[in-house]
């Protein structure tokens, strides 16, 4: 099975759909498409992404734990990049292997699945889109869903490794934040960071790094689904140029991923995620901060 027409990294509900027809029946019984939920809540959010998986999901998904089994565990700062040892062993799990094409989707639409695209292009893995519009655009176009408790998996064999211009520490982009050459966009919003009202998370500053540009993340969706291209590059060529690298943050690492798949998607190609984002970075007082 090919990767779309349309462009690789976003798949319409539409196509998810035919694609799993044409799954199901052909002859062989190979998987080469694989559906994950990569559902994933604010703090304070009381809603179980797993639960909700059991009850209600597109049909033979499986759950993309970005927060406990796919997150670096020796750290206290939320659903850090884990090794590429431990992503290939627990996507291998999932019944993944190199030559598998991955359709990503989360229940809010358009949310945490970027950030699983991000994590699998960080692994080197290219073969993977994010759903737009996510389970409720599946839902709404009146496709089925499934519920219960998840069948056994065949384990597969998958080889991740790790590129390291996809993601940043905090050090490396601290030297970075004055060079003419990269542009760093923060996915927040406006007020935080502007730094006029405090973040949600006790403990961290209010504001944003020197010469960061600020770029919503809710500025580039409407429902759930991406705006047009041609709003997405003006966004972009408004805050920065072709020829830069361009650096996302946000509060922790996730909506600096959909700022990352919309630049993707309008031919911005040297792209990073600063994975610890404004919770270490805020909390953190070696590191500037300005309103």
């Amino acid at each position: 099975m090919s990767l779309p027409n349309q462009h690789e990294d976003l798949v319409s509900v539409q196509w998810l759909h035919q694609a799993l027809e044409n799954q199901a029946n052909a002859s062989n019984t190979l998987q080469d498409l694989v559906v994950l939920d990569a559902s994933s809540f604010m703090p304070g959010v009381d809603r179980s992404a797993e639960q909700e998986l059991i009850d209600k999901r597109i049909q033979g998904a499986r759950f993309f734990d970005i927060n406990d089994k796919l997150a670096e565990p020796n750290t206290d700062l939320p659903h850090m990049l884990p090794s590429a040892e431990q992503f290939a062993r627990e996507v291998s799990k999932l019944g993944i292997s190199n030559d598998t094409h991955v359709v990503i989707y989360d229940s809010l639409g358009m949310f945490s699945s970027a950030r699983g695209w991000w994590m699998f292009k960080a692994m080197g893995h290219n073969k993977v889109s994010v759903l737009d519009g996510g389970l409720p655009a599946w839902i709404a176009a009146g496709y089925d869903t499934e519920s219960g408790e998840l069948t056994t998996i065949t384990p597969s064999v998958f080889n991740a490794e790790l590129q390291p211009e996809w993601v940043i520490d905090a050090d490396g982009l601290n030297q970075l934040l004055a060079d003419d050459s990269v542009a760093v966009i923060d996915a927040r919003p406006r007020a935080r960071f502007l730094g006029s009202v405090k973040e949600p998370r006790a403990g961290i500053r209010s504001g944003h790094m020197p010469n960061a540009k600020n770029l919503p993340f809710a500025e580039l969706l409407n429902d759930g689904h991406f705006v047009e291209l041609a709003d997405i590059q003006t966004k972009f060529d408004g805050i920065s140029r072709p020829d830069q690298r361009l650096i996302f943050s946000c509060g922790s690492g996730i909506t600096a991923c959909i700022l990352a798949l919309a630049a993707h998607r309008v031919g911005r190609n040297v792209l990073t995620v600063y994975d610890g984002s404004w919770t270490e970075w805020g909390a953190n007082e070696r590191y500037p901060v300005v309103k």
